[in-house]
């Protein structure tokens, strides 16, 4: 059944955890709830990479986003307070990403505009998903009652760097031009 209605009075369950309510405006619910939105929000890059066939050294674009999807699985459970977690091997896989776009961009010199290819701007927007809801998970490590690793904050963090390299990769491979800002 896809409802229950337990949830009514504004309070629900944790996957795996059915003793356990919480509030659904708790620090918790919303982590989970951001976490959610950019997985989901992830699934339509993912989508419409496979019809540009970007690839990033050896992987694609839709396969990367495939491993950010299944990691973001592993962080929402961490915020559920399940034992699963982050390793280091996972945060060093997106660093050597954004190194080999890196390596193919020209250097950053002002911040850009979003926009140019579709792709690009749903990159872009996921960007900003993952900046919220790495805030929501430090506020959930800083309310105290889940314990977040720390690979999990170091590994949200690169992942928005991740996804704003991908939206500049996207862009400069079709030979779109970044635009500065006009102040």
């Amino acid at each position: 059944m896809l409802y229950t209605g337990k949830g009514d009075d504004g309070n629900t369950n944790i996957f795996g955890c059915c003793d356990q309510r919480l509030s659904k405006s708790s620090a918790v619910a919303r982590a989970l709830g951001d976490l959610d939105e950019l997985n989901s929000f992830l699934g339509l890059c993912k989508v419409k990479s496979k019809e540009n066939e970007i690839l990033i050294g050896e992987d694609s674009c839709h396969k990367i986003i495939d491993d950010v999807q299944q990691n973001l699985f592993i962080i929402q459970a961490e915020v559920a307070g399940g034992d699963k977690k982050i390793d280091e091997e996972r945060i060093r896989e997106v660093e050597d990403i954004i190194t080999k776009i890196e390596e193919e961009l020209p250097p950053i010199k002002s911040f850009f505009i979003s926009g140019g290819a579709e792709l690009s701007s749903l990159f872009d927007f996921s960007r900003t998903i993952a900046r919220r809801a790495e805030r929501k998970v430090v506020e959930v490590k800083e309310e105290g009652k889940v314990k977040i690793n720390p690979n999990t904050l170091a590994y949200l963090n690169r992942l928005s760097s991740l996804l704003y390299a991908m939206a500049r990769v996207v862009n400069h491979r079709l030979g779109i031009v970044e635009s500065p800002p006009r102040y």
